[in-house]
């Protein structure tokens, strides 16, 4: 008995749309399918550069190809950011985001990219305090105790900070309103020179991340009066916030995230995130960062886009009314 010609066409038709599916499935699903390229704005050896490439290694493991860091460093973050922003939408080009990205929208009068925009966030990476340091034989052995005599002594305060517009500059002019204190906030070219005019008392305070000065706290050349963030540090614990020594609604953090281009698919921003989620856990990447008192966090990718809406409100408000004008 023949089989009518319809009946074979819709079966052959039937088999040959089965025997596809698998195929089309690996293909839709297959990432990475070369190694990730990971672009850090800031230089290799600092704390950015340190939590990309822990994070990395671990995110590699997991996503079976290696995700490898490229140092690009420049003002504003902005050549990593633009190389990102500009790259081919497939997870293979990622950007080690942070504060600095929110920051630079105040201080910039164009990007070449729209910050909001031009980026897919992944995940949040963590958060790390910064500390205010006095010198091992400073007179004011408590933060209270230096804002009286600021208070006393208006504008003869010498804090040391990075460069204008830094976080670090940015939180030490947060806090002159916060605190209700003039002072005189003297910029330095980096950390290396705030070190050095905080051991030789050429500046009375220094505002810099705490993992760099970890050494130097303990070894007795310089100590920590209080913690920027809402939470004691648990690399120094015995330090008290800045709200807990009296300044109240001062909390300050910097942080690291990781972002794609804009039109990245979300089956890959799902992938990235996961991989993500599963280096923070790791106790290599624990470990290796806790030294740094930095605070792992993930995050979903719409909580650090609504984290990076709200640091570019606040820290446009202080760059604004710290007075420093747009480039």
């Amino acid at each position: 008995m023949s089989v009518p010609r319809r009946h074979l066409i819709t079966a052959t038709a039937a088999l040959l749309s089965t025997a596809l599916l698998p195929r089309l499935a690996t293909a839709q699903g297959r990432f990475p399918e070369r190694p990730i390229t990971l672009l850090v704005p800031f230089g290799p050896g600092g704390i950015a550069d340190i939590t990309a490439r822990a994070v990395a290694e671990q995110m590699a493991r997991t996503l079976g190809q290696p995700v490898v860091v490229e140092n690009r460093p420049s003002a504003g973050s902005i050549v990593a950011s633009q190389a990102v922003a500009t790259a081919r939408p497939d997870g293979h080009t990622l950007l080690l985001l942070s504060n600095g990205n929110a920051v630079s929208v105040g201080l910039f009068r164009r990007l070449p990219y729209d910050t909001l925009k031009d980026f897919a966030p992944v995940s949040l990476l963590g958060s790390f305090d910064l500390g205010l340091f006095v010198p091992a034989n400073s007179p004011f052995a408590t933060l209270a105790e230096l804002l009286a005599h600021a208070k006393a002594n208006p504008g003869r305060l010498n804090v040391g900070t990075i460069a204008v517009g830094s976080t670090q500059h940015l939180a030490a002019k947060l806090f002159e309103t916060v605190a209700g204190v003039q002072v005189l906030v003297v910029p330095y070219k980096g950390s290396p020179a705030v070190q050095a005019a905080l051991r030789t008392g050429e500046i009375d305070l220094a505002f810099e991340i705490v993992g760099p000065m970890l050494p130097q706290v303990l070894s007795g050349a310089v100590r920590a009066l209080a913690v920027t963030s809402g939470q004691r540090n648990r690399a120094l614990p015995a330090v008290p916030t800045v709200q807990q020594a009296g300044v109240a609604g001062y909390d300050v953090a910097s942080w690291n995230a990781l972002a794609a281009p804009a039109g990245t698919p979300p089956a890959v921003v799902e992938a990235l995130n996961r991989a993500a989620r599963e280096a923070l856990a790791s106790p290599a990447v624990q470990e290796r960062l806790g030294r740094l008192g930095m605070r792992l966090s993930a995050s979903s990718p719409a909580e650090l886009q609504a984290l990076l809406a709200s640091e570019i409100t606040r820290w446009g408000a202080v760059i604004r009314a710290a007075g420093i004008e747009p480039e």
